[in-house]
Parts: C-alpha cells; structure tokens; sequence
C-alpha cells in the first residue's frame, strides 16, 4: 500500500516563505531501495504527480516532491519568480530533510518543463548529491516563448491550451478544473528570470559523470524537442540517453503511453543506482 504525508516547509528568501512538501512511500516491505524528488513546472502543483510518485514507489522507491513559491498551496504571489537560484536553493531544502530520514539512498532527481530547467540548475550546483538525473520535456538551451513574450508591450492574458498537454482528453480537462493550476497570464519578472537562468545553465558547463534520462514528446508543441536539444548537447555529460516518444505531447508522464514512458525512468534508475527493479 502506498500513502502520502503533506507538511510545510520553509522557503523563500531567508526561509520567510512556507513550501507545501509532499512524501510517498509504502507502508510493508521491502525497504525502498531509491530516493526520488520530483521538481513539477510552470503554473502547477506537486499533487498533479501522484500517480507518478505512486508508481515509483511501487517499483521501489520513496518519492518526495514540493510546490514551488508562488505555486499550488505554497506562499507567494502567484506564479512570480524573480530569481531561480532561490527556488533551487528551496529544491535542496527538501533534498536536505529528505536525507535526514534517508541518508543512504541513491537520490533520483526528476524534473518536468520549467521543473527540468530547475533540475538541471540543481545537479549544476549540487552534483555530489545526485546519482542521477532526468529530465521531461525541459526548458533548456533556449525557449522561442520567452523571447516571443518579453519583446511584447504586454503580455496576453491568454491561457494554456489544455489539449497541448497530452492525447488524453481527461488530462486536459483535469488540468483545466484544477484550482490549483495558474490559469492566468505570464508575469515579466517571471520570464525574464526564465531567460536569465537558460543563460546560466548554457554557461554552467556540462554534468561530467551524472547520468542523463532525457525524455520528450516529439509533438510537445510547448517546448519544442529542438530548443531543448540545443541545451542537453550543453548540459551533457559521459552517460546522456534520449528518449523522444513519438506523438507524444508535452506532458509524457501523463501521456496515453505514460506508464511506457515511467518504465524508461524505472529501467534508468534501476541502473544509476545499482538496484534490482520491482
């Protein structure tokens, strides 16, 4: 049986904000053999993972995973990042409490969209505290979107396009009902925070021996394969494997096909860490 435990945590600058912190896990053995954080994306919520954490788990690991500021039940104005380095910083604040009650296991980090610009930053920054690293559909190299929107007097109050994010029509419409969701407009700060730090992770260099999972939706028409690609030939290092699912659309942890695509993650963490997979 898998369960889950919600608390806060504190974030923000000088730790001022509350982070809404979630764990997974089961409850009879064996032991979980793997540490997984997922990093969500833009405008969501770390509760529209639960099936991947729960699938994870069933497979041998425990999952934890946050809302960032500005998002889902954390603290801050809606959507408003000015500076990535703080919600890495946030990212490792979990890290670091996630180790207090599992110190030994072989940390996963797994990031999505904007979530996979953040991982990414988080293994440049903190690379002695991962075994291993994947990344969907992320935000790297370059992002035509935030050059499109910043050059614009104002930004448009135009949502996103629900059917963009999987072939599965339930999963738009989920999304689409979800209170949580951020439904309104880009913020400037927030792009323009975006742009600053694609140029930071160009800059970084590449991850040396950390093992890359990249997978993508060759459909994704939010973040198109080929800016992405552009970014994984900077961030790459001597174990990168891609993944591109064909028809897939941007969210392919939720795809029609998403338990093909979990099992690619599975396989590449049962590697990484030296584990027998469940």
């Amino acid at each position: 049986m898998i369960t889950s435990r919600e608390w806060q945590l504190p974030g923000g600058p000088n730790g001022s904000a509350r982070l809404a912190a979630r764990a997974w896990g089961a409850t009879t053995p064996p032991e979980p053999a793997w540490l997984a954080v997922l990093v969500h994306g833009y405008g969501e919520h770390i509760g529209r993972y639960d099936y991947v954490a729960r699938y994870l788990c069933e497979r041998g690991a425990v999952v934890y995973g946050l809302d960032h500021r500005g998002h889902g039940r954390s603290s801050g104005e809606r959507v408003l990042i000015e500076d990535f380095a703080g919600v890495v910083e946030d990212v490792h604040r979990l890290v670091t409490q996630a180790r207090s009650a599992y110190r030994s296991l072989p940390l996963v980090l797994i990031g999505h969209s904007m979530g996979g610009l953040i991982a990414a930053r988080y293994a440049q920054t903190h690379a002695a505290e991962l075994t291993g690293l994947v990344l969907s559909g992320p935000v790297l190299g370059r992002w035509g979107t935030v050059g499109e929107l910043l050059a614009l007097d104002e930004i448009p109050d135009v949502p996103l396009d629900p059917d963009t994010l999987s072939r599965d029509p339930e999963v738009g419409a989920s999304y689409a009902a979800d209170e949580l969701v951020w439904h309104g407009p880009f913020k400037r700060p927030l792009l323009q925070a975006i742009d600053t730090e694609l140029q930071r992770a160009n800059d970084a260099g590449r991850l040396g021996d950390l093992p890359l999972l990249w997978v993508h939706g060759s459909d994704d028409q939010l973040v198109p394969v080929s800016d992405t690609k552009t970014g994984i030939d900077r961030l790459a290092g001597n174990d990168v494997a891609a993944r591109i699912f064909p028809h897939a659309r941007h969210e392919v942890f939720n795809e029609t096909n998403r338990d093909e695509v979990l099992a690619e993650v599975v396989r590449f963490a049962a590697r990484v860490t030296g584990t027998e997979p469940r």
